[in-house]
Protein backbone atom coordinates (compact mmCIF):
# COMPACT_ATOMS: atom_id res chain seq x y z
CA UNK A 1 0.00 0.00 0.00
CA UNK A 2 1.71 3.30 -1.38
CA UNK A 3 0.91 6.30 1.47
CA UNK A 4 1.33 9.51 0.91
CA UNK A 5 0.47 13.24 1.68
CA UNK A 6 0.85 16.49 0.20
CA UNK A 7 1.77 20.11 1.69
CA UNK A 8 -1.97 21.61 1.37
CA UNK A 9 -3.14 23.22 4.14
CA UNK A 10 -4.83 21.25 6.94
CA UNK A 11 -8.50 22.72 7.80
CA UNK A 12 -9.74 23.35 11.29
CA UNK A 13 -13.30 22.11 12.59
CA UNK A 14 -14.59 23.92 15.02
CA UNK A 15 -17.85 22.07 15.97
CA UNK A 16 -15.61 18.65 15.80
CA UNK A 17 -12.34 20.56 17.39
CA UNK A 18 -10.55 18.55 15.23
CA UNK A 19 -7.65 19.61 12.38
CA UNK A 20 -8.78 17.72 9.16
CA UNK A 21 -5.68 16.74 6.08
CA UNK A 22 -5.28 14.70 3.15
CA UNK A 23 -3.70 11.84 2.52
CA UNK A 24 -3.14 9.33 -0.87
CA UNK A 25 -3.51 5.93 -0.40
CA UNK A 26 -2.84 4.22 -3.66
CA UNK A 27 -3.46 7.56 -5.45
CA UNK A 28 -7.20 7.86 -3.79
CA UNK A 29 -7.50 10.96 -1.21
CA UNK A 30 -8.39 9.87 2.29
CA UNK A 31 -9.90 12.20 5.10
CA UNK A 32 -8.03 12.15 8.02
CA UNK A 33 -8.10 13.79 11.21
CA UNK A 34 -6.69 14.42 14.40
CA UNK A 35 -8.28 15.59 17.29
CA UNK A 36 -7.61 18.87 19.71
CA UNK A 37 -6.84 16.58 22.91
CA UNK A 38 -3.86 14.79 20.69
CA UNK A 39 -2.67 18.01 19.78
CA UNK A 40 -2.91 18.93 23.04
CA UNK A 41 -1.26 16.16 24.91
CA UNK A 42 1.62 15.33 22.25
CA UNK A 43 2.40 18.46 20.12
CA UNK A 44 2.15 21.34 22.36
CA UNK A 45 -1.05 23.00 22.27
CA UNK A 46 -2.31 25.21 25.05
CA UNK A 47 -6.20 25.67 23.76
CA UNK A 48 -8.55 24.42 21.64
CA UNK A 49 -8.40 27.55 19.70
CA UNK A 50 -7.70 27.61 16.07
CA UNK A 51 -4.45 29.19 16.00
CA UNK A 52 -3.15 27.19 18.71
CA UNK A 53 -4.04 23.65 17.56
CA UNK A 54 -3.17 24.87 13.26
CA UNK A 55 0.67 25.72 14.83
CA UNK A 56 0.82 22.65 16.79
CA UNK A 57 0.01 20.62 13.46
CA UNK A 58 2.76 22.68 11.53
CA UNK A 59 5.29 21.27 14.53
CA UNK A 60 3.87 17.94 14.73
CA UNK A 61 3.74 16.85 11.09
CA UNK A 62 6.22 14.84 10.71
CA UNK A 63 4.98 12.43 13.92
CA UNK A 64 1.52 13.23 13.06
CA UNK A 65 1.67 11.85 9.55
CA UNK A 66 3.90 8.79 10.59
CA UNK A 67 1.52 7.42 12.86
CA UNK A 68 -1.24 8.36 10.24
CA UNK A 69 0.47 6.09 7.56
CA UNK A 70 0.85 3.19 10.24
CA UNK A 71 -3.25 3.72 11.26
CA UNK A 72 -4.07 3.66 7.38
CA UNK A 73 -1.66 0.76 6.93
CA UNK A 74 -3.94 -1.10 9.42
CA UNK A 75 -7.19 -0.20 8.43
CA UNK A 76 -6.60 -0.95 5.06
CA UNK A 77 -6.32 2.75 3.87
CA UNK A 78 -9.68 3.93 5.38
CA UNK A 79 -9.80 7.51 6.65
CA UNK A 80 -8.57 7.75 10.11
CA UNK A 81 -9.21 10.43 12.80
CA UNK A 82 -5.95 10.42 15.46
CA UNK A 83 -7.16 10.29 18.93
CA UNK A 84 -4.60 11.22 21.80
CA UNK A 85 -3.91 7.43 22.88
CA UNK A 86 -2.80 6.17 19.41
CA UNK A 87 0.57 8.55 20.14
CA UNK A 88 1.03 6.22 22.97
CA UNK A 89 0.62 2.35 21.06
CA UNK A 90 3.89 0.72 20.71
CA UNK A 91 4.54 -0.01 16.93
CA UNK A 92 3.41 3.23 15.38
CA UNK A 93 6.59 3.95 13.86
CA UNK A 94 8.37 7.31 14.19
CA UNK A 95 9.82 7.58 10.87
CA UNK A 96 7.10 5.97 8.62
CA UNK A 97 4.39 8.01 6.27
CA UNK A 98 6.80 11.08 5.68
CA UNK A 99 6.57 11.58 1.96
CA UNK A 100 5.38 14.74 0.90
Amino acid sequence: MQITFSDDKPVFDGANLTVRFMARVDGEPVVCTITAEALEDHFGADSALEATLMSAFDKGRQRIRSVCAEALDQNDGEGVVLHSGLFRVEGMEPDRGTTA
